[in-house]
């Protein structure tokens, strides 16, 4: 059985370091040190609920309510689009087949008006199309963060709107 006390059983309090101690190892936290951990914390907080606020509040909302496939060039598009109404504002429809490929795209430029709006828009295709969605509508111009079109080598994306004369 061993006497005396252990490397465990050692228990010093700051107050309890030798002055000299304290002066060759400078001990203690700096207040600048934590000034700047908390400036830090502040920072990326305020970072996180932007971003947060930015995602949960949209400032454009826009819904494809419904598509009705007249022919396989022409599908006629519904959809809703929130915004401010002294706004003009740009979105873009894709239409793809089931094999996924795009057989449309159109950017679609809406006056500043109504903070509602519901439109149906004649889009031509190249083919049948098996879903249509809304990529982006963005206030100002065109969507600029949105993906391409996606189309087969050598295809092209066709003239929008469709039209009778046109088919």
């Amino acid at each position: 059985m061993t006497t005396g006390t252990t490397r465990a059983e050692v228990h010093m309090k700051p107050k309890d370091v030798p002055p000299h101690i304290v002066a060759r190892y400078r001990l203690g936290t700096p207040w600048w040190t934590i000034a700047l951990v908390a400036v830090a914390v502040a920072a990326f907080g305020a970072a996180i609920a932007f971003g947060a606020w930015q995602l949960a509040a949209p400032k454009i909302e826009s819904k494809v309510l419904t598509w009705r496939v007249l022919s396989p060039e022409h599908t006629d598009v519904t959809f809703e689009v929130r915004r401010n109404a002294d706004s003009a504002v740009w979105c873009i429809l894709r239409a793809q087949d089931e094999t996924h490929i795009d057989v449309a795209y159109a950017t679609i430029p809406l006056a500043a008006g109504a903070s509602y709006v519901q439109l149906t828009y004649p889009l031509r295709t190249l083919a049948t199309a098996y879903t249509v969605e809304i990529l982006a509508c963005e206030a100002g111009g065109p969507p600029v963060r949105v993906i391409p079109p996606q189309f087969p080598p050598g295809v092209f994306p066709p003239e929008q709107p469709w039209t009778p004369n046109s088919a």
